[in-house]
C-alpha cells in the first residue's frame, strides 16, 4: 500500500504557475505590451546616445592634448590652424578668431577690437558646447519619466489584480500571480531604464563641463594672442620658446 501511495504521488503532475514573465505580458495584453516597448525604446536611445557621446567627447578631449603640445609652437595663429585637423572644435575657434579679425577691418561703427573678438570667440565656444550638449536632455526626460511610465504599468497591473480578487470572491495566489507579477515587471523595467539615463546625463554633463574649461582657456589664449600682435602666447610643452609671430594689425577704431 505504501508503494502504490509513491507511486501516485511520483505520477501526480505538478502544480501549475502562472507566475512567468511571458504569461504575465500577455496577461496584461496591450498596456503591458505597449509600456514594456517605449521602456526599450527609451532604453535603446539613451544607450545610443550615451556611446556617441562618449567618442564625440574623446574625440575633442583628445584635440586639446594635441593642441597643447603642438598649435602653440607655430609662428602665427594661420600656421598652427594648419596643424590642426579640419573640422576639430580647436580649428573653428581659431578659424572663427581669424575671421573676426579680418571682419574687425571692414567695421563702420566705433568699437574696441578686444570686444568684437571675444564676442566672436565666446559665439565659437557656444556652438561647439552646444553641439556636445545635443542629445542630454533626452537623457534627463528619460531619467525623470521612465519610473512614471513603468509606475502606470504597475498601477494597471495592480488594478487588474483587485478585479480578478472581485471577481474569484478569493486572493489566491493563483488569482493574481499574472497582473501582480505584470506590474512588478513595469516596475523594474522603468528603473532600469531610468537609472542608466540619470548616470549617463550626470556623467556625460561633468565631462562636458571640463571639455568647455579647456575651449575657455584656449580661446583666451587665443584672444590675448591677437590683441598682443603675438607677443603673448601661452607656455609651450617641453620649455621650448616658440617663434615670435609677425604683428598683426588690430588698432581700435576711434
Amino acid at each position: 500500500m505504501f508503494t502504490t501511495i509513491l507511486a501516485g504521488a511520483a505520477a501526480a503532475p505538478a502544480p501549475a504557475t502562472n507566475f512567468d514573465i511571458l504569461h504575465a505580458m500577455n496577461e496584461g495584453g496591450v498596456i503591458a505590451w505597449g509600456t514594456a516597448i517605449i521602456l526599450s525604446v527609451m532604453l535603446f536611445f539613451s544607450l545610443y546616445i550615451l556611446f556617441t557621446k562618449v567618442f564625440e567627447q574623446q574625440k575633442v578631449l583628445n584635440q586639446y592634448k594635441r593642441v597643447r603640445a603642438q598649435f602653440w609652437q607655430a609662428g602665427s595663429l594661420r600656421e598652427g590652424a594648419a596643424k590642426l585637423e579640419k573640422n576639430s572644435a580647436y580649428r573653428q575657434i581659431v578659424d572663427d578668431a581669424l575671421l573676426a579679425q579680418d571682419q574687425y577691418k571692414e567695421l563702420t561703427d566705433p568699437i574696441e577690437a578686444h570686444d568684437w573678438l571675444h564676442g566672436s570667440l565666446k559665439r565659437s565656444e557656444d556652438a561647439i558646447n552646444s553641439q556636445l550638449a545635443g542629445g542630454l536632455a533626452f537623457l534627463a526626460t528619460v531619467g525623470s519619466t521612465a519610473p512614471f511610465i513603468g509606475l502606470f504599468g504597475t498601477v494597471v497591473g495592480i488594478f487588474r489584480a483587485l478585479i480578478k480578487i472581485g471577481a474569484a470572491g478569493d486572493a489566491s495566489i493563483g488569482t493574481v500571480a499574472g497582473p501582480v507579477g505584470e506590474a512588478l515587471i513595469m516596475t523594474a523595467l522603468g528603473l532600469v531604464v531610468a537609472v542608466p539615463a540619470v548616470l549617463a546625463y550626470n556623467w556625460l554633463q561633468a565631462r562636458n563641463k571640463a571639455i568647455a574649461e579647456q575651449l575657455g582657456a584656449f580661446s583666451n589664449d587665443v584672444l590675448g594672442h591677437l590683441a598682443s600682435d603675438g607677443r603673448v602666447r601661452p607656455a609651450v610643452k617641453g620649455g621650448k620658446a616658440a617663434p615670435k609671430a609677425p604683428p598683426v594689425a588690430t588698432t581700435a577704431k576711434a
